[in-house]
Parts: C-alpha cells; sequence; structure tokens
C-alpha cells in the first residue's frame, strides 16, 4: 500500500499519530522497514526564537513609552510652579514642596516603567 504524503501543516501543528503499517511507531514514508520519527520541532525552531525575540523588543519599547510621559509631567509640574509663584510669591515654599512632591511621583512612575522594560528584555 503506498504512503500518502503528510501536508505540512497536519505535520507541524498535529501532534504524532500512528499510521497504519508494521508496528505501532510513527514513520515518515520510509518503506524500507526502518522505522522513522516524524521530527516536531515547531517550537524550538529558529523561526520561533525570533518572533520571541522580536515580541521582547516590542514589549519593551512599549514599556519605554512610559519614560517619555514621566518628562512631561516633570515639564508641567514645574510649569504650574513658576505660574503659581508668578500668582502668588508669598506662598513659595508651600508650592515648592508639592512641586518636589509632583515631581518624585512623576519620576517614579518614568523609573518604574523603565525598570519594566529591562525586566522584559532581560527576565523573561
Amino acid at each position: 500500500q503506498p504512503c500518502r504524503p503528510i501536508p505540512i501543516s497536519v505535520s507541524v501543528l498535529s501532534r504524532p499519530e500512528t499510521r497504519p503499517g508494521k508496528g505501532s511507531t510513527v514513520f515518515n514514508g520510509a518503506q524500507n522497514g526502518e522505522h522513522q520519527l516524524i521530527r516536531r520541532e515547531f517550537q524550538n525552531s529558529v523561526i520561533s526564537r525570533d518572533i520571541d525575540t522580536a515580541a521582547k523588543f516590542i514589549g519593551a519599547g512599549a514599556a519605554t513609552v512610559g519614560v517619555a510621559g514621566s518628562g512631561a509631567g516633570i515639564g508641567t509640574v514645574f510649569g504650574i510652579l513658576i505660574a503659581g509663584y508668578a500668582r502668588n510669591p508669598s506662598l513659595n515654599q508651600q508650592l515648592f514642596s508639592y512641586a518636589i512632591l509632583g515631581f518624585v511621583l512623576s519620576e517614579a512612575l518614568g523609573l518604574f516603567c523603565l525598570m519594566v522594560a529591562f525586566l522584559i528584555l532581560f527576565a523573561m
């Protein structure tokens, strides 16, 4: 009985199955009596590793966008500090303490985004 070829999608995406024939092993169509197992190396292929690397770079780039938001937040905080000081110079100390608090919170979020980007790149 001639052996039918397996479509590439079936051989890559499905589990090894038993074909009717000699014994119960999976073979790749060799008629010489040697039973050779069909190799399923799709998950460990070079293409799969390249896709994983590309996904890491895309994720790290998306996480780094938050650093730009941190810079915009810091600029906004100090811009509002200058505007508030121009309106009421007697509140200098209180406005400055609020500005430092806003700077710290904004910078912490930027550093958190940068940390997530490094975790995506080097820990996964």
